[in-house]
């Protein structure tokens, strides 16, 4: 009998090849993909992203975490699409114009999947126009920007206003976050949201969205 716990388990002992089997068991026994999504990896996510938080594990811990989510999602991934499963909502995330740091925010990313978030993920040195493009052609609701250098910062107050001129920002709410970033940057530049670390990300993001966390 598929055991969800033992895959939430498997999650947060970063057990991928676990993970994957007890997805695919799981799906050949009949389970409905979404419970698997929530009380397997999302439940385990909730669990890292906490111990996280709590300095009970750190970046290697959260990335192998993650790592074995992104194995059983592989699987599960295809099963969610076909049964419609909708995601908590659809965040467009990327590090800004003239920043080529991604470890920050590949690791928000991971965690904004694992908790449900489709997740958009246009890269590095991300002009403000893709931003916009992947709000208008993807229908993402959230936009999450990254900045780890305080001389590329001024790109996500321009990546804000260009959502402004496209006539988007009232449908999107925009969160930043990187290790020079502020919660009084973001208040300066109109930023909907700033999160000092992954796991706060995850929180913001749900409240965002209105989603309970």
């Amino acid at each position: 009998m598929a055991d969800l716990n033992a895959l939430a388990t498997a999650i947060i002992n970063g057990k991928a090849p676990d993970a994957r089997a007890l997805t695919e068991q799981a799906l050949s026994e009949g389970v409905a993909p979404g419970d698997i999504l929530n009380q397997g990896l999302v439940a385990g996510m909730n669990v890292v992203g906490e111990k996280f938080k709590n300095n009970e594990f750190y970046v290697p811990e959260v990335l192998i975490a993650a790592r074995a989510m992104k194995n059983a999602m592989e699987v599960l991934r295809p099963v969610l699409a076909e049964t419609g499963v909708e995601p908590v909502a659809r965040v467009a995330i990327g590090t800004v114009r003239g920043d080529l740091h991604d470890i920050g925010k590949n690791l928000v990313a991971m965690m904004l999947e694992g908790a449900g978030f489709e997740i958009i993920d246009l890269g590095v040195d991300v002009k403000p126009e893709q931003f916009v493009e992947a709000v208008q052609s993807k229908n993402a609701e959230v936009v999450a920007l990254s900045a780890l250098l305080t001389t590329t910062m001024p790109a996500m107050k321009d990546t804000i206003s260009a959502l402004e001129s496209a006539g988007l920002r009232s449908n999107v709410a925009v969160m930043i976050g990187g290790a020079p970033v502020t919660q009084s940057y973001a208040d300066e530049i109109g930023a909907d949201g700033y999160a000092p670390d992954a796991a706060s990300a995850v929180d913001k993001a749900k409240e965002l969205v209105r989603i309970a966390a």
